[in-house]
């Protein structure tokens, strides 16, 4: 087996006895460092990531082929790729751009496997008068027409 298949399925099989964790990407770099990037349902532990790492560290002979591998959580700034994710995120502020390079600010209403829903809330001009009125709307937004979203963070 291939070093790249080999670890896909140690990080698979991993998974499969950890159902309430996900893997958000693998990648490889040209000199064989890994990174691995896990979510869970209710977060990642680092005790989750050590149990993970060991998955693969232990089963892989580093005399047979060297690397490096790093195990880690999908942090804030990791942009929310898979519907997983994005159900765990229901009720939260979400940062979106769309294909169409707009952005979208709102809070994660609902979700299901074609798109997600947006509750907007922002102000607009009166249409007779001055000041301005709120308005709260609701937006589908198709996972196709996400280019990237993330988990606003607000102080």
């Amino acid at each position: 087996m291939e070093f790249r298949e080999k670890i896909e399925s140690l990080i698979g099989e991993f998974l499969q006895e950890r159902e309430d964790l996900f893997l958000i990407d693998l990648r490889f770099s040209a000199s064989d460092d890994i990174t691995v990037i896990l979510d869970g349902d209710q977060g990642v532990t680092l005790q989750d990531c050590l149990d993970a790492s060991r998955a693969i560290e232990f089963n892989m002979d580093r005399e047979e082929h060297d690397f490096s591998l790093q195990v880690m959580s999908a942090g804030l700034s990791e942009p929310l790729k898979s519907e997983r994710q994005f159900r765990k995120n229901l009720g939260r502020e979400l940062d979106i751009l769309l294909t169409d390079d707009t952005k979208v600010e709102g809070e994660l209403l609902k979700m299901d496997e074609k798109c997600i829903t947006l509750v907007l809330r922002y102000r607009k001009p009166k249409d007779v008068g001055k000041g301005k009125v709120d308005v709260v709307e609701e937006k589908e937004i198709p996972y196709t027409d996400i280019k990237k979203a993330l988990v606003a963070v607000k102080f």
